[in-house]
């Protein structure tokens, strides 16, 4: 029999009940959305509060309530898989089993949650062993997610039989959503949260609830970044500010890498870490695919050396081989660079899912803890307070003792007695009970003493547990407090480094080794590279080798260190500065005479460089300070020189037939130290000298005999003359140098004409170079190598400690002989 109600069609069946008609449609809709919620809020997202999904929680609360607690014995994987699925967890045992697994593999969590004894699977893709043969317990940071449930701090729901009861959130001390990141795919949306480092994490939250209206960027200053267990770098601290504050972004990846030479002219290329979530053995298959396919050439064996110890994995090169070029192909087509893609997707409130920020994030863990320790609090409180209405009446009985066993004794039963009690001395139900139930032991002086002393401390407690209900700010102190206990206790060193700059398109200097070298520029204009092992260490004194072909008459004028990377800032003597690569300089042999200068720059026919400046010295400075040859001294705002044009700026207005010569930077409190051809010296504040525009021509900075010039012009910084002892190192054309005391030149004021540096004769020859040396300051692996350089290209290199130290006004020693009977001292350098 069927009727049409509502214009639908009802029917009554036999075996199945009422039977109602609907549209396919509409039931398919309503089962799909009924199904994507199910999905979103009972398996794919996790809580925001602790950072959990529900098949998380449901392992960590079933090993919880088995005892398996991080300082008891291991059990059986198995058995910790049962228990979840027969109480908790109704779905398929693999996938319980998957993700117990994961909460125990140090590669996969930041703080992993399960502590896991035997084979747990690999970076390289292996499964776990089955869960007979694994063993587990929770891990003292685990713990900290469940203290606390007993004392009705989270809600529970009832299981999916109603037999047991679950919880439906866990108090969660850590910020466990943070700290070990998660992914989940949920029906049209899909999650991504990177791990980070517990301190600064811990950090942020302080910092939040000291300053609630503080930014995104105020919170970077803690949390600097995500922080994966395998390590890595990572890149551009604008993309992790986006990912922050959008909730979306990609944050570049990449394994830490060594370029290491193994014998002379033969690299290796060393992997240690690699990125996050990367299958090490299917990278290398990928890396031997590309160089059978020849995609990647240069290497001659690949080879993984990794053992318990970490990742290692070695790729020799060829003789040939270009280590830079190399190691970044292998970026560029391999998973060593690879993108995390941040989304972080969270349930607020449990139900309601949202793309939070960084901030959001932290302010939803900070409001979670405050229900939880409000509600443990209130929970202690009445405790306490119960505990202290029992302590009450004891005290009552212990003080009229004789008159309650008086009243017992007379009493027919127990319950007469009880009527009695609470009648008499105006007690309750549950103190009356509590006092018949005291033993004749708790009588004795002694006892009477504890159950003040016991109910003297509840009422302290009562007290405190209530100051702390009536103050949020208490509140906050305790997780702030709580939060640097754990900060101590389980927090490290972050594993993953941050590289403040972005990775853009492999530019060309991203195929070029980042080393040093030298740049040596002759009189003529012809300038060439050289690695700074092409000299090698001699005794003073000695004769050197050949370093330079010349043409006839030309000479050296620079020579100077730095490394392939540097932008160099060339100054010429008619007071223009134009900018270049150092490794756009091409690299020529020992005996080689390199190339034009006019070939990388615009310089005019009667223009010569006169000083070169790495720019990477630029990095501290305020300003640059300029010497010209016949003394005069400017200083200019290095902002100034922050975008050099190719085809040059000007850098200073020059005088008459001046020309410019010296370059150094400043930090704008510094001293300036000039040197003169016939031997004398000034040394002056640097404050004396005014800062300038960029075209302007500059002031005296020292006095200048008939004949005299500036041979050298540096800089005395703030630590120079304190904590270090430098010296002026100086050089004379017929090949005498020595070291004399920076403290042996007194200050003066600008414009005078100095004191006698040095003993110029006709042995000596006037000189050629003066500078500063500080052998504290200096890298290890420079200190004490000389290079000195002839016009006609011989090259000396010595150690610095055998140039003697001397007093001001004394000639030096013999620091090179000359093949050539006419040849001089160009220039001298520290490599």
């Amino acid at each position: 029999m069927a009727e049409k109600y509502n214009n639908k069609i009802i029917r009554d069946d036999n075996n199945l009940g009422k039977i109602e008609g609907r549209e396919i449609g509409t039931e398919m809709q309503e089962s799909y959305l009924d199904y994507a919620m199910s999905v979103i809020i009972s398996r794919a997202l996790p809580d925001i509060r602790d950072g959990l999904k529900p098949v998380h929680r449901r392992i960590l609360y079933a090993m919880w309530n088995m005892g398996l607690k991080s300082g008891g014995k291991f059990r059986k994987s198995a058995t910790v898989v049962g228990e979840t699925l027969g109480k908790y967890h109704p779905h398929g045992d693999s996938a319980v089993y998957d993700t117990l697994a994961r909460m125990a593999q140090t590669f996969s969590l930041r703080y992993p949650l399960i502590n896991g004894q035997g084979n747990w699977g690999s970076v390289d893709g292996d499964s776990p062993a089955a869960m007979r043969y694994t063993e587990c317990k929770l891990s003292a940071l685990s713990e900290e997610l469940l203290f606390d449930l007993d004392k009705e701090t989270v809600n529970f729901n009832p299981n999916y039989d109603n037999t047991q009861k679950e919880p439906t959130v866990l108090p969660a001390k850590l910020p466990n959503l943070l700290i070990n990141g998660t992914m989940g795919i949920a029906v049209g949306m899909a999650t991504n949260i990177p791990p980070h480092n517990l301190r600064e994490v811990c950090d942020g939250i302080s910092y939040l609830m000291d300053h609630p209206e503080c930014t995104i960027e105020d919170l970077m200053q803690f949390v600097k970044g995500p922080d994966f267990p395998t390590g890595g770098l990572i890149f551009d601290v604008n993309a992790i500010k986006q990912a922050y504050t959008t909730g979306k972004g990609g944050i570049v990846m990449r394994a830490k890498t060594d370029i290491v030479e193994v014998k002379e002219g033969q690299y290796q290329i060393i992997i240690n870490e690699i990125p996050y979530q990367v299958n090490k053995s299917m990278l290398l298959e990928k890396i031997a695919f590309l160089i059978k396919e020849k995609k990647i050439e240069g290497i001659r064996d690949l080879r993984d050396e990794s053992d318990k110890e970490g990742i290692r994995v070695a790729v020799d090169l060829k003789k040939d081989a270009f280590p830079q070029k190399v190691l970044n192909q292998l970026f560029k087509h391999t998973q060593l660079q690879e993108t995390f893609y941040v989304n972080v997707l969270a349930l607020v409130d449990g139900i309601q899912p949202r793309i939070l920020n960084l901030k959001t994030v932290l302010e939803e863990y900070i409001k979670h803890r405050q229900i939880v320790i409000r509600r443990r609090t209130e929970y202690d409180l009445r405790l306490a307070k119960d505990r202290a209405h029992i302590l009450k009446g004891l005290k009552i009985a212990v003080e009229n003792i004789d008159e309650i066993i008086k009243l017992i004794k007379k009493s027919k039963d127990k319950e007469e007695a009880k009527l009695g009690l609470m009648k008499k001395f105006k007690l309750s139900d549950r103190q009356a009970l509590a006092i018949l139930e005291i033993k004749l032991q708790q009588l004795v002086n002694l006892e009477r003493i504890k159950i003040e002393q016991e109910l003297k401390e509840k009422l302290a407690l009562i007290k405190d547990l209530e100051d702390i209900l009536s103050k949020p700010k208490r509140i906050l102190e305790i997780i702030r407090k709580e939060l640097s206990d754990l900060s101590v206790k389980y927090g490290d060193d972050r594993k993953t480094k941050i590289v403040a700059n972005a990775i853009d398109e492999f530019r060309q200097e991203d195929l070029i080794p980042k080393e040093g070298c030298i740049i040596i520029i002759t009189k003529d204009g012809y300038i060439k590279r050289l690695p700074p092992d092409t000299f090698k260490q001699q005794g003073r004194g000695g004769k050197g080798v050949i370093g330079f072909t010349t043409k006839e008459e030309d000479t050296v004028e620079h020579f100077f260190s730095t490394n392939t990377h540097s932008d160099l800032l060339f100054f010429t003597n008619k007071g223009k500065v134009f900018q270049l690569k150092a490794f756009e300089v091409p690299q020529a042999s020992r005996v080689g005479r390199g190339q034009a200068l006019v070939n990388f720059l615009q310089v005019g026919q009667e223009e010569k460089v006169s000083a070169i400046l790495p720019i990477s010295d630029l990095k501290d400075a305020k300003y640059l300070v300029m010497a010209t040859k016949y003394g005069v001294i400017k200083k200019v705002e290095i902002d100034a020189f922050s975008n050099v044009r190719r085809s040059g700026l000007i850098a200073i207005k020059l005088k008459d037939e001046d020309l410019l010569e010296w370059v150094r930077t400043t930090s704008g409190d510094d001293e300036i130290i000039l040197s003169s051809i016939l031997g004398q010296a000034i040394r002056f504040k640097e404050k004396d000298v005014r800062s300038m525009g960029r075209t302007a021509s500059g002031v005296r900075g020292m006095r200048l005999k008939k004949g005299d010039t500036i041979v050298g012009m540096d800089v005395v910084g703030k630590t120079k003359g304190k904590a270090s002892n430098p010296k002026v190192l100086l050089i004379t054309e017929n090949g005498f140098g020595k070291q004399t005391l920076l403290k042996l030149y007194r200050l003066q004021g600008r414009g005078g004409s100095g004191i006698k540096t040095v003993k110029v004769t006709a042995k000596t020859g006037k000189v050629v170079n003066a500078f500063l040396v500080d052998e504290q300051n200096l890298p290890e692996e420079i200190m004490g190598d000389l290079i000195i350089i002839s016009r006609f290209g011989q090259v000396i290199r010595l150690p610095l400690k055998s140039v003697s130290v001397l007093g001001r006004v004394t000639q030096g020693v013999r620091l090179m002989r000359f093949k050539e009977a006419n040849d001089k001292v160009a220039s001298l350098t520290l490599v």
